[in-house]
């Protein structure tokens, strides 16, 4: 699910340049036919560096009242102008009960999946191990079969929020282990499997699945069970080391290495100051966490500032951003984030710059 970068336009290796110096082309006037007193001899290409490929990037849905200030959600409204301004997906979080008031994620993609037409529809991520699997299964059928088979399906263990286990009947001590015997059974109820616990008509194809978590036995489970991991709260740096070991583990599972993924938050303004103050208010009221206590991996600032902190990621191996845009004018910060998008889509973004010929290549030289 990667596009890949327009096509640079400078030269690349294997093109030969030629310098046009008198004599080498057609002439006017006397002497057209003179033999030339310049030999033109090929002149070494300039050296490019491949092209880093775009991320595909999506951006979560506004389903969180962080401010409590009771308005309706504007959530088929955001992923019609996401869809226009050429995201990639959008998507919902997903909580039963937490902080601050919050739509129903299943409800809130489907009303997504209702008004566009292109983007992937997914959730980053659902508490699985939460939910009543079998139902599930049949949310996700239905939501598969209405949106075209646009689903991404993002999966985590929660648990910060005890309160919502114990309303849901649920040990928290046992969410890790229900999530993946849920990640186990569902391919086979979605699909339609013979050997399913329960024969469920229709079917769908199974969607993505991108695990969340940043723990090792979050990568342990994408490389088991999904086609993507997808942490948030990472350095680039720490990223690259982990995809590394995201690597290993998946020769050792003797698997395909997930996709890396990543959730990032951001507040887009002309101020840095004035992006911490919102998007220190939004945190508190979602999560009851001040920013600073992540705001060395919020994108905070302007459109290219954050568009350079992307490509940091990208550069340590991310291949899909998703972007939770803080604070408290939603709509607003979707405009702000279209044109973060609109820099990444822009950039050439090679890895290395255009080097001139080495030294000793040949040049067009008098005979």
């Amino acid at each position: 699910m990667i596009r890949p970068r327009p096509a640079d336009k400078r030269p690349r290796a294997g093109q030969e340049l030629s310098r046009l110096r008198p004599g080498n082309g057609p002439a006017s006037g006397p002497g057209r036919n003179a033999p030339s007193s310049l030999t033109l001899l090929p002149v070494a290409a300039p050296r490019v560096t491949e092209h880093v490929p775009l991320p595909t990037v999506g951006v979560l849905l506004p389903t969180f009242d962080a401010y409590r200030d009771g308005r309706p959600r504007p959530i088929a409204s955001f992923a019609q102008r996401a869809e226009a301004l050429g995201f990639d997906g959008v998507w919902a979080g997903d909580h039963l009960i937490c902080p601050a008031p919050i739509l129903d994620a299943v409800t809130a993609v489907t009303t997504a999946a209702a008004v566009t037409q292109r983007v992937t529809v997914g959730f980053s991520v659902m508490l699985l191990g939460l939910r009543p699997l079998v139902w599930t299964a049949k949310q996700l059928i239905t939501l598969q079969q209405l949106s075209g088979g646009r689903v991404q399906l993002g999966v985590g263990v929660g648990g910060e929020f005890p309160q919502e286990y114990e309303a849901a009947g649920v040990p928290t001590t046992r969410r890790g282990r229900r999530l993946d015997e849920a990640l186990t059974a569902l391919p086979g109820l979605i699909t339609g499997a013979e050997d399913a616990s329960a024969k469920l008509e229709p079917s769908a194809p199974m969607p993505r699945v991108l695990v969340g978590g940043r723990s090792d036995a979050a990568m342990r489970r994408a490389v088991r069970s999904g086609d993507a991991w997808l942490p948030m709260w990472i350095s680039p740096a720490t990223l690259a080391s982990r995809n590394e070991q995201l690597g290993e583990l998946a020769v050792e599972a003797g698997r395909e290495t997930p996709s890396q993924g990543l959730l990032m938050l951001t507040c887009v303004g002309e101020s840095r100051d004035w992006c911490v103050r919102e998007a220190d208010g939004h945190l508190r009221g979602q999560y009851r966490m001040p920013v600073d206590k992540v705001e060395h991996w919020t994108g905070l600032g302007e459109p290219a500032r954050i568009a350079e902190l992307i490509d940091e990621y990208v550069a340590s191996g991310v291949q899909e951003v998703i972007l939770m845009p803080l604070g408290r004018d939603q709509p607003a910060q979707l405009e702000g984030l279209g044109k973060v998008l609109g820099l990444i889509s822009s950039r050439t973004s090679l890895t290395g710059e255009l080097e001139g010929a080495p030294a000793g290549a040949p040049e067009a030289r008098e005979a």
